[in-house]
């Protein structure tokens, strides 16, 4: 289900008994009808909240997996350990989606089916490496692996925004601070210099005529650029292949290309790292790889590899000539010649995740500095514009 509705409810059994409880549904409807599945007679089913597939913050799938490999590894069981879980946690949302799954495991289904049901929520990772887990008896063991891999990603993941949104705040501060003053500040000192009638230097002059287009072409250019903004966002949200062209765009841009392609190359080869190491088959790695990338053109490069790898063709030669790098392809050709594909893959992701951290820490260094030049270029234009007619105001005293 695309989103999901937390739902409070309260019913009676057949024996008359009141039960009350919370649960995740598409809408009322199921809700009630799932009641009814289980021999309860529904008097009240109100809705709470309605959950979207981004609430479902990575640091709470992060705890929950933690934590569910503590419990195992301290020997409970898997339906007690989701009970325990599940009646501690303090968002209403995760005590039902964690009651749900901890029904369908004391029905005796498998815990990676149970994570099938909720693929808006759980990646296809998490199902595929519990399925290993299940089928090896290291459930604890694949819980902690998928912990730590997501925590790490997602640290990663969350560094390089940062990287990329600095530059960005402070250029919109910046923009911000400096149409201020060509809105309202300048004007004023430009009418007390008029008030002299002197004429005003060249240079300044200059700025307030850029001052004077900027006021009656501000309104038009905000409605214009908001315009543009809105169209983008729809056409982005309506066609892939607007998304495509954006992430092409980022391979291409000096100093950021090599900081987005190292953070998408980090979770593919993380995601393989770790599918490879739990059993899956290179195939099914792929698989799970496609699934967990939202990133329309490294998706496609995946399914091509996947139908080079069905055909027969080795790894190395499936991603020769693709958006992996050079060095992908001569250290997965040494791992295959070698029979260690699996270690030469967690050696990569171990690479790229480094570098990853090195280039983001770069770029803030990088950029810092070059933003506070800019700001200055831009304050110190302004204050000389607003300050060189007063040189002259003796002149025109006298």
């Amino acid at each position: 289900m695309a989103d999901c509705v937390l739902f409070r409810w309260q019913a009676m059994d057949d024996n008359g008994a009141l039960h009350q409880g919370e649960m995740l549904a598409a809408d009322r409807q199921q809700a009630v009808m799932r009641l009814i599945e289980k021999d309860l007679l529904p008097i009240g089913c109100r809705q709470q909240k309605r959950y979207r597939a981004a609430q479902w913050k990575g640091d709470q799938k992060i705890n929950f997996i933690r934590q569910l490999a503590t419990l195992l590894q301290a020997g409970m069981t898997l339906a007690d350990a989701l009970r325990l879980i599940g009646e501690g946690h303090p968002h209403a949302g995760w005590r039902a989606l964690i009651a749900a799954l901890q029904e369908q495991v004391s029905r005796g289904d498998p815990f990676s089916t149970a994570l099938q049901q909720w693929p808006t929520i759980f990646s296809p990772l998490f199902p595929a490496l519990m399925q290993v887990g299940e089928v090896t008896g290291q459930l604890d063991s694949c819980c902690q692996q998928l912990a730590g891999q997501q925590e790490r990603q997602q640290q990663l993941q969350k560094k390089v925004i940062k990287a990329l949104r600095y530059p960005l705040f402070i250029l919109l501060v910046a923009g911000a601070v400096s149409g201020g003053m060509l809105l309202f500040v300048l004007p004023e000192f430009v009418a007390i210099y008029d008030s002299f009638d002197s004429p005003l230097p060249a240079f300044t002059a200059a700025v307030m005529g850029f001052s004077e287009w900027l006021q009656s072409a501000f309104l038009p250019l905000a409605a214009s650029m908001s315009a543009l903004l809105l169209v983008w966002r729809r056409q982005r949200q309506r066609f892939v292949s607007v998304r495509r062209r954006e992430q092409r765009l980022l391979l291409w841009l000096p100093l950021i290309s090599s900081l987005y392609r190292g953070s998408q190359l980090s979770r593919i080869f993380t995601t393989l790292s770790l599918t490879q190491s739990a059993g899956l088959t290179l195939l099914q790695s792929l698989q799970a790889v496609e699934k967990t990338l939202d990133q329309a053109i490294w998706r496609e490069e995946i399914v091509a590899i996947q139908q080079h790898i069905s055909g027969g063709m080795p790894l190395h030669q499936a991603i020769q000539g693709s958006l992996f790098t050079p060095l992908c392809y001569q250290l997965i050709k040494s791992g295959e010649e070698a029979g260690a594909l699996d270690t030469l893959l967690t050696r990569l992701a171990e690479w790229h995740e480094t570098s990853t951290h090195e280039q983001a820490d770069k770029l803030a260094a990088t950029l810092e500095p070059l933003m506070m030049v800019v700001i200055g270029v831009i304050v110190g234009v302004l204050v000389i514009a607003m300050y060189l007619p007063i040189f002259g105001l003796g002149d025109a005293l006298h």
